[in-house]
């Protein structure tokens, strides 16, 4: 950013705000923002309903992107919504939607503490007197993020679409598929076992549609934020279930099956505590299955964007590899969940 835009940012700041003046420290990139960038910045607000010390963060566009993600203003209005429901979540303070002052859409939110880390979250031994009250934490985030329905005027933008949640991703698996140079068989199979063992649908909910470790912030046993929001829209609950709870998710703890960082059992008790209702835990595995696919799917499309000299990139190049760790689980999780059918049967 340069000097001339920190300063009309700082002025339109003070205006959004209803500020006398406010003056920002210079902005720090964070760390992470494939798709999106993150700039830390301090602001001391003068006069005004926000009038003192604030520890922000700017978010705006990545050179790169990805076309399913949701715009800023959109961004925005989710967490505004997900903010008045009682979700941790940043707070939403002003939104440049026509980017006339960085020349691109961004908005200010407030600055969260603790960490995200995955590998932190998932492997600090420091943690694990913390994990099941943190796991519990998380299931009562996610509660809260289902606990909004359709329908929302505020969140009007998110596509409205009456075939249940999993025939509609299955549709986008065999079109995204299809828009790849090559086949993967595999994951082809995969998306046929999910369609003839698709569960009833349950009530249509808000889903997060990233809800893993990463993006999850945690201060020991405390939940401090939840982030990331570009995926959201209207779902069966149990997708952000299987997300988080996916094997690819895990960073390498594959016994706790939440994310890396807890149990199912723990979770389990945040979420129906917080709700004042269950859900269909024992679909877990199938859910597990199609975050997998859709995981590899992500994956071939972000190696594809190398391979083919659109944006050469060594991490593109590596998540495109994973792939074929991801066709591995989908198979070896099918087998698991056949198997166990044909042991209760016999």
């Amino acid at each position: 950013m340069t000097p001339e835009q920190i300063d009309a940012l700082a002025v339109w700041t003070a205006d959004r705000l209803g500020a006398g003046t406010v003056t920002l420290s210079p902005p720090s990139k964070m760390s992470g923002g494939a798709i999106q960038e993150n700039w830390k910045l301090d602001a001391e607000v003068v006069d005004g309903p926000h009038a003192g010390s604030h520890a922000l963060v700017l978010r705006t566009d990545a050179p790169s992107g990805v076309s399913v993600s949701h715009p800023r203003a959109h961004e925005f209005a989710l967490l505004r919504a997900a903010f008045a429901a009682g979700a941790t979540v940043p707070e939403p303070l002003a939104l440049d939607e026509g980017g006339a002052v960085l020349g691109k859409p961004f908005y200010l939110m407030r600055r969260a503490t603790g960490t995200a880390n995955p590998r932190a979250l998932s492997r600090d031994t420091g943690l694990d007197p913390h994990r099941p009250a943190l796991t519990a934490a998380i299931g009562r985030e996610l509660a809260r993020i289902h606990s909004i329905t359709p329908p929302r005027a505020e969140l009007a933008f998110l596509p409205q679409d009456p075939r249940p949640p999993v025939e509609r991703r299955l549709d986008e698996f065999r079109a995204q598929l299809d828009a790849l140079p090559r086949a993967y068989p595999a994951l082809e199979w995969a998306i046929r076992w999910l369609e003839m063992n698709a569960p009833a649908s349950a009530a249509t909910v808000l889903g997060h549609g990233d809800f893993r470790c990463g993006n999850i912030m945690a201060d020991g046993a405390e939940v401090t934020a939840v982030l990331d929001w570009e995926f959201a829209g209207w779902s069966d609950p149990m997708e952000d279930v299987g997300w988080i709870c996916a094997r690819c998710w895990r960073f390498g703890v594959d016994d706790r099956v939440v994310g890396g960082i807890g149990d199912l059992s723990d979770f389990r008790l945040g979420y129906e505590a917080e709700a004042g209702h269950g859900l269909d835990w024992g679909r877990v595995g199938f859910w597990e299955v199609l975050a997998t696919v859709r995981w590899a799917i992500i994956a071939l499309h972000q190696g594809e964007r190398h391979l083919s000299g659109e944006e050469m990139s060594m991490e593109l190049a590596l998540t495109g590899r994973k792939a074929a760790e991801m066709e591995f689980d989908v198979l070896t999780q099918i087998r698991a969940i056949e198997t166990g059918k044909m042991e209760r049967m016999s």
